[in-house]
């Protein structure tokens, strides 16, 4: 399934979720936050995709799903996905939950905020990483590189699933990742976009897909706290004090 909604990088508003913080008395139409997995709830595992290159014998300009659903025979897009799955499989057990994690989605759960994963790793992973880490939390619809019928992103495909699994618009999410696929899934959807910044996508603070970003997981606890009219915008200023809505 694939989909795609134009959208423009627009001021995203939605009522502080601290009842104190609000100054109209309007309800949030904020329902819930779509998170990525790797280098998004997990540290990031770049040397994996350096090992997948490696073994598909494809360099750092080749997408790597791409490059799998052009193969044509079946038998060798078999064999590539089997490659993929092993390196995944190995990985899983380096897993190392972000800076905030559990944190943020302790306060997710307290304010009864819906969560949902949008990923391009494999299922095994993803589940590990869920039982180990997040025990007591809950994730649906977990899309991932394994369900059937959901182009991956950067395709909004995934987004508007889960969407409509939720029974709410696109508008009244937040997409959590650390890549530009993340991005411009978010954007394309017509969601708000949050970058997870690390070593290697500063660059991305300044994307047109970015509505804002932050350092750290917990970070957005915040930011739902007290609202944010306007893309581009740390949510901290210089002074390390929440810039709050007017």
């Amino acid at each position: 399934m694939s989909a795609a909604v134009s959208s423009s990088l627009r001021p995203w508003r939605f009522a502080p979720l601290n009842p104190e913080a609000c100054q109209d008395g309007k309800d949030s139409s904020f329902k819930g936050v779509v998170f990525d997995v790797d280098g998004t709830l997990c540290l990031p595992q770049n040397y994996m995709f350096q090992e997948m290159r490696s073994v598909l014998g494809i360099d750092k300009s080749v997408d790597i799903i791409g490059h799998i659903r052009s193969l044509p025979a079946l038998k060798d897009r078999t064999a590539a996905i089997t490659k993929i799955k092993d390196i995944e499989q190995r990985a899983m057990v380096k897993q190392v939950p972000q800076p905030g994690l559990v944190e943020l989605m302790d306060y997710l759960k307290s304010k009864g905020l819906k969560r949902a994963l949008c990923t391009r790793n494999f299922e095994t992973p993803v589940n590990h990483l869920l039982k180990t880490h997040l025990s007591q939390h809950e994730f649906l619809p977990i899309i991932t590189r394994d369900t059937p019928d959901i182009l991956p992103k950067p395709d909004p495909a995934g987004i508007l699933h889960i969407a409509k699994e939720w029974g709410t618009k696109p508008e009244d999410l937040i997409m959590v990742g650390d890549s530009l696929d993340d991005m411009t899934a978010g954007h394309l959807a017509g969601a708000a976009t949050i970058l997870l910044l690390n070593d290697h996508n500063q660059a991305l603070k300044e994307h047109e897909h970015t509505h804002f970003w932050i350092k750290r997981l917990d970070d957005m606890i915040s930011i739902l706290e007290y609202g944010i009219a306007e893309p581009k915008v740390n949510p901290k200023d210089d002074d390390g004090d929440w810039v709050t809505e007017e």
